[in-house]
């Protein structure tokens, strides 16, 4: 009998130690074991810091994104205090690969943020209330959608000045449409949910449930759209300075960059390596870091 209570009293003892744990908290402990994304996270991270670093690495090494020098032209990698030596007017090119990444980084990650604000806001609006509002904001985006997303940017580009802010602005104010029809299908399904409901019969007004009930769902939604977005907006910003339609130079970004560096390929082979690879290296790992997430709140697969 001594045996049998002892079992009983274990097994009791083990079930009331057992807490339900929210998909937030699993979905980190995911995300905590999944190397991958987390490698690609630590490397965003490290090229965002020394990109906004610049001014005090360009200090350090004794260089300068801007001043040229006719006589230190083409100069290879390692050359002196130039890691990564020297374009063809004798600019520092670890410099102005520094501070194109604080651009064209910027631009990807302001512009993703107007992106998902608007599409955020339309989709909830449009999903929880439907009717005329719904189908005017549908015609909207229908509209938008027809039309190629590259012509249209060059149109809009070709009439504004381009400029970082410009650039920003254009291409968040595009590039909601995707963002809105997602939020749109999550809103549908979590209207009609028993807490909605129940927010409703204790007179809770739209805008509390909208913004307080059902945008805290909509978090692994907003974060997946933000991480594709920016690697998007960052090789749209990339294709319309090839096409010489986005930041001007003096002004760097890896687009640019890339684009200037093409005439002298034979010569200075790393003006073109370097920026390049970092578009590719940036994109690449926000991409994985979007599949992680989306991956991680994912309550259908298993831990």
């Amino acid at each position: 009998m001594t045996a049998q209570s002892s079992v009983a009293k274990l097994s009791v003892e083990k079930e009331e130690k057992r807490v339900g744990i929210s998909l937030t908290q699993l979905a980190m402990r995911r995300l905590r074991r999944d190397r991958l994304t987390l490698t690609a996270l630590a490397i965003v991270a490290l090229m965002a810091i020394m990109s906004f670093s610049a001014p005090l690495i360009s200090r350090v090494l004794d260089v300068s994104y801007t001043q040229t020098d006719a006589s230190r032209t083409f100069l290879p990698l390692a050359a002196g205090n130039h890691i990564l030596g020297t374009d063809d007017l004798g600019r520092d090119h670890f410099a102005r690969w520094l501070y194109g990444g604080q651009v064209s980084l910027a631009v990807g990650f302001l512009a993703a943020i107007v992106s998902i604000s608007i599409g955020v806001t339309l989709g909830i609006i449009t999903g929880f209330y439907g009717g005329p509002i719904d189908d005017f904001i549908n015609w909207i985006i229908s509209t938008l959608n027809s039309i190629p997303s590259l012509f249209l940017l060059l149109i809009v580009a070709a009439v504004l000045q381009p400029s970082p802010t410009t650039l920003i602005l254009v291409l968040g104010l595009l590039g909601w449409t995707g963002t809105t029809r997602l939020v749109r299908g999550e809103t549908l399904s979590l209207r009609e949910r028993e807490y909605i409901v129940s927010a409703r019969a204790i007179g809770a007004s739209p805008l509390r449930i909208m913004f307080i009930h059902i945008l805290p769902n909509l978090f692994s939604i907003i974060v997946i759209s933000l991480a594709i977005d920016i690697g998007a907006l960052i090789l749209s910003e990339a294709a319309l300075s090839f096409l010489g339609l986005g930041i001007k130079p003096p002004t760097p970004s890896w687009g640019n960059m890339l684009t200037g560096a093409q005439t002298f390929f034979t010569r200075g082979v790393h003006l073109v390596i370097f920026p390049g690879l970092m578009i590719f290296v940036t994109v690449l790992c926000l991409y994985v870091i979007g599949d992680g997430i989306r991956d991680a709140f994912d309550p259908t697969s298993k831990d």
